[in-house]
């Protein structure tokens, strides 16, 4: 009988140390997975930063289509809108236009050149500020359009 206790003993032992190698086994799988899953949140959260840095620097960063758009309603004539979007020559050309049908204006034609410059302002606009802000982005910062 303590032949069977002894071999009974074994067994357990053998079912014991089987248990234990299960054990670190399912824990290494477990501790590996567990990194894996924890490498690709922090690859998905870089992913995610470098896509919000990149919308705000294309949308947010650097957009200037309401002030455009507001001054073009209000002060469109003298092309301060055009100035503040970067577009020099435009500007200039709106703002030289209307100082001189402001001189031409004592002669009563220089009245009709300063209120199409003033409608050219409140179209711009009115265009700058219903559009998307990815499209005014791209068509008036990226694309360069200077007209309309």
């Amino acid at each position: 009988m303590s032949d069977d206790n002894k071999n009974l003993g074994d067994d357990l032992n053998d079912m014991l140390d089987d248990a234990k190698a299960g054990a670190k086994k399912a824990s290494d799988n477990i501790s590996k997975k567990a990194k894996e899953f924890s490498d690709e949140a922090k690859e998905t959260a870089n992913e995610f930063t470098q896509g919000a840095k990149e919308a705000f620097d294309k949308t947010g960063g650097d957009n200037k289509k309401i002030l455009a758009g507001i001054l073009g309603i209000i002060f469109g004539c003298f092309g301060v809108h055009k100035f503040i979007l970067g577009y020099s020559k435009e500007g200039g050309i709106m703002l030289g236009v209307t100082l001189i049908g402001i001189v031409l204006s004592c002669i009563g034609v220089g009245v009709f050149v300063v209120w199409i410059m003033s409608i050219i302002g409140l179209i711009e606009g009115i265009i700058y500020l219903t559009k998307s802000d990815a499209d005014f982005y791209n068509t008036y910062q990226v694309g360069k359009k200077p007209w309309f």
